[in-house]
């Protein structure tokens, strides 16, 4: 892993200096991570979602090869930038399914979110949580960036630790205090 980590990095500096070549090479090393990034996406979502996590694949793929100006720099970012990329794949699937529909119940960020959906509609949560991230971005982009791997992906400490290159201890303390700020957000948001 560590070597194709390593190669990772090479190909995406090739596709900066505008080596096409690089892409066909670049797609199997990176197709089998971004596709269980994609399952622990989809793993909170409910039963019978018609986007799979192969299409959440291809989308975000598609739309991380067509940037024109990204500047990648290494392997991590990369994995990154694909996250959020499929953030945003879900939020604005959420949204069209939500348009024309009632508000739903109050969300509450417990930590059993991470765990699997079990079949339940989350898409006016799935809004809600998104909507209060957009403002923690602006307060505290790391702690943002956590939230996002750990609700909207599912990922373990670690993972998130790995991914955005500090110590779990920081996952965990910055996790907390993203947790309490988001919770006492949504509480506001519902009496709005």
């Amino acid at each position: 892993m560590a070597d194709a980590r390593g190669e990772v990095t090479i190909l995406l500096a090739e596709l900066r200096a505008g080596r096409k070549d690089a892409l066909p090479k670049l797609i199997p090393l990176v197709y089998g991570e971004l596709r269980r990034l994609a399952g622990l996406y989809m793993r909170n979502e409910r039963i019978g979602h018609t986007l799979q996590p192969t299409a959440l694949v291809h989308e975000a793929f598609l739309r991380l090869v067509g940037q024109s100006r990204a500047e990648w720099q290494h392997r991590g970012q990369f994995m990154g930038v694909a996250a959020q990329m499929m953030r945003r794949i879900l939020v604005d699937y959420a949204r069209q399914r939500a348009a024309g529909k009632r508000p739903g119940p109050a969300v509450t960020l417990d930590e059993e979110r991470l765990s699997p959906g079990g079949g339940v509609d989350r898409t006016e949560e799935i809004l809600a949580v998104n909507e209060v991230l957009d403002r923690l971005v602006r307060l505290d982009p790391q702690q943002a960036r956590i939230v996002e791997m750990r609700y909207f992906g599912g990922l373990s400490v670690e993972e998130t630790a790995e991914s955005l290159g500090i110590s779990p201890r920081t996952v965990k303390r910055d996790w907390a205090v993203a947790r309490a700020w988001l919770r006492a957000q949504l509480a506001e948001r519902s009496y709005a």
